[in-house]
């Protein structure tokens, strides 16, 4: 459900997918996660609340070709992590970052392996999950379900580098093939121009349609303008998902299995349960990676299609602004009607009942 807030205390909330659920009253930031977006809007002759389109109104950009810029880069990350053995020993968790966390640029944007699509140079994703993993070490958050990023780095660092380097070319195939999502995401909701010449790169990935603008006839005018939508031309409230379909996490750690249980179910119409997920995350205690959840959205459901949002992404909103954040969930849920996953860290300011602060959360 959508629900505008009158605070929410931001971090990097990782935008992925998630159901019929409040927006949080209070988190703060999290390096994170993912989401999709772009376009396809109804059209109106006077301001007003827009009524939620069906989706046959709704056109998101797809996904893209790969160039051959592209595969060049995907193979310069992956030759990188070829080169490194598997790890062996008690880990560093800034050894860690150093070495797993690397970074591809596609078509002037960055992404980073165990982070996803950010603003940050590679030296700052670095330097960011390290401080991360750091924490993870004195023990001071309890885990509260997403997969703590010393547990991540550890986990991809320990593999055979032929099984790593399978793992970070599907991943960073995945995201080059969305970088016409990220680019639609940057234009409508930050505002930043195109690149020279980008849909004329990527013909079949452009939307049909574009749902955050909307027609307006000025008073007395019969000219229309179009204009981009703010949060102001949003309603209160909204629901994607049924919510005879949204079930609590039944473990402390399962919030990633619990999040995908609902929104595989929205689409599909039949209930798995969160032990089917958690198996299909390859959830531990430690928790879930938040790449295998946008992956898994991707293989199991329709929602990425480019009748809904397109390609479920992993991106950092850290510095985003509070109203650049909201209205992309507007737009999701209204506009594209498809569900997203929230990526916050969950902090005792705000949540009384944990006993520290924790790590981060999926809803």
């Amino acid at each position: 459900m959508l629900r505008r807030p009158r605070t929410l205390g931001l971090a990097a909330l990782a935008l992925l997918l998630t159901a019929a659920l409040f927006v949080p009253r209070a988190t703060t930031q999290r390096d994170g996660v993912a989401e999709r977006s772009a376009g396809g809007a109804p059209t109106r002759a006077a301001p007003g609340p827009a009524p939620a389109p069906g989706p046959a109104d709704i056109g998101a950009a797809g996904t893209t070709d790969l160039t051959p810029a592209m595969r060049r880069e995907i193979d310069r990350v992956v030759a990188q992590g070829t080169a490194l053995p598997a790890l062996r020993g008690r880990p560093d968790p800034t050894a860690l970052a150093a070495r797993e966390v690397r970074c591809a640029t596609f078509e002037q944007l960055t992404y980073c392996l165990h982070l996803g699509w950010t603003d940050a140079s590679p030296t700052e994703a670095r330097a960011r999950v390290a401080a991360a993993a750091t924490a993870t070490t004195a023990g001071s958050r309890e885990s509260t379900g997403d997969l703590d990023p010393l547990a991540d780095l550890t986990s991809s660092a320990r593999l055979a580098p032929r099984v790593r380097a399978a793992a970070d070319r599907a991943e960073l195939t995945a995201a080059a093939r969305a970088v016409a999502k990220v680019w639609a995401i940057r234009h409508e909701v930050l505002g930043e121009p195109y690149p020279r010449g980008f849909w004329a790169r990527h013909a079949a990935a452009r939307p049909t349609t574009n749902a955050s603008t909307s027609t307006y006839a000025a008073r007395g005018s019969t000219t229309a303008t179009t204009r981009k939508k703010t949060v102001k031309d949003y309603p209160k409230k909204d629901t994607v998902l049924d919510p005879k379909q949204v079930r609590e996490q039944v473990r402390s750690y399962w919030c990633g299995p619990a999040s995908t249980q609902m929104i595989v179910w929205g689409w599909t119409g039949k209930k798995r349960t969160q032990r089917h997920w958690a198996g299909e995350l390859g959830t531990t205690s430690s928790g879930t990676s938040i790449t295998r959840i946008v992956r898994t959205i991707n293989n199991k459901t329709g929602w990425d299609n480019k009748k809904h949002a397109g390609p479920y992404i992993t991106l950092d909103v850290k510095g985003w602004s509070y109203g650049q954040w909201y209205l992309l969930l507007a737009r999701h849920v209204h506009d594209y009607r498809a569900p997203l996953v929230l990526h916050p860290i969950l902090v005792k300011k705000y949540f009384p009942y944990l006993d520290d602060d924790a790590s981060g959360h999926f809803q």
